[in-house]
């Protein structure tokens, strides 16, 4: 089989374990608690944020990762991530990178949208979330 195939057969199975971690999103936002997304995430995974064009992004670490996402999704109970315009592209049969526009959301009001690329790659019978690029959009 050509590694293209092998790329193609993959994108699917991808694409349905995209949805799911999409939906963990979902119950964070709902509940406040950020323990299923936690769990995609290793030790080595960054977020690079940028505000401005012309600055170096802001490095998140782990820890840092993590304590974030737990203030923001209590702070956002309650709210709505919504995910739109998704490209996924598989790069070689064991990594995956997704680009979308998110919108955050509570009370009916737009909190923030963000243009976010993630990269992943496959462990096993799962994938996990190395890094994510985010960036303010407006």
């Amino acid at each position: 089989m050509k590694h293209q195939d092998t790329e193609k057969q993959r994108l699917p199975e991808f694409a349905e374990f995209h949805e799911d971690f999409l939906a963990k999103w979902d119950h964070a936002m709902k509940t406040g608690d950020a323990a299923k997304l936690e769990a995609k995430m290793v030790d080595e995974y960054k977020v690079y944020f940028f505000t401005k064009a012309e600055e170096a992004p802001s490095v998140f670490e782990i820890g840092e990762i993590k304590q974030g996402m737990r203030a923001s999704v209590s702070g956002l109970s309650g709210g709505r991530k919504t995910f739109t315009n998704k490209v996924i592209r598989m790069c070689g049969d064991d990594e995956a990178v997704v680009f979308y526009e998110q919108i955050i959301e509570k009370d009916g009001e737009e909190k923030a949208r963000l243009f976010t690329i993630e990269s992943w790659k496959a462990s096993g019978s799962d994938w996990i979330l190395l890094r994510e690029i985010v960036q303010p959009v407006g």
